[in-house]
């Protein structure tokens, strides 16, 4: 908010979301994707990446995880990495993103595979009736690029409520700029 202006955005709380389930398991399974739901194909996994992910435990990626050494990725400098990252069933997405706009792939869980563009969408709270338009890897990208709608909406509201002077439950930012 500019300067000249006497406004002043605080960061929304998140205790009215405490009681909130935002498990990767929940926003993907609950409820169900049906089965013509838009943007849903699979991605066809190569017999050594299938291999390779059965060896990968929930929340672990190529580097954290006890690999065989012929399923060990050959390469240096990238320890702190999504690459072969499978999500946390418990846990909300660390993230849907990655270098080159669509990112490394997220993988399921529990299955050797990765996760379907209407999976990652429903990560991003997208509905299930939101088309996106595109090859499939133009739609991984839009995806992968999007601001999770529910977390905007949060922000938005906060954003005019500072505005028309309204109070809302905040937090202090841990960044001070």
């Amino acid at each position: 908010i500019r300067d000249d202006l006497d406004v002043v955005y605080k960061v929304p709380s998140t205790t009215p979301y405490a009681n909130i389930d935002n498990s990767c398991k929940t926003a993907i399974e609950i409820p169900p994707i049906p089965s013509n739901a838009l943007n849903n194909e699979p991605t066809k996994q190569s017999p050594i990446v299938v291999e390779r992910l059965k060896h990968i435990k929930p929340g672990e990626n190529a580097f954290t995880a006890n690999l065989p050494e012929a399923l060990q990725l050959n390469i240096k400098g990238a320890r702190i990495s999504q690459i072969y990252k499978r999500l946390d069933p418990e846990k909300p997405a660390y993230t849907v993103t990655g270098s080159g706009g669509g990112g490394t792939h997220i993988y399921h869980w529990s299955e050797p595979r990765a996760l379907t563009n209407r999976e990652r969408a429903r990560l991003q709270t997208f509905p299930d009736s939101y088309e996106f338009v595109g090859s499939k890897e133009s739609v991984r990208k839009q995806i992968g690029m999007a601001v999770p709608c529910r977390g905007a909406k949060i922000i938005f509201e906060a954003i005019l409520k500072s505005f028309a002077g309204i109070e809302y439950e905040y937090a202090e930012p841990n960044i001070n700029e």
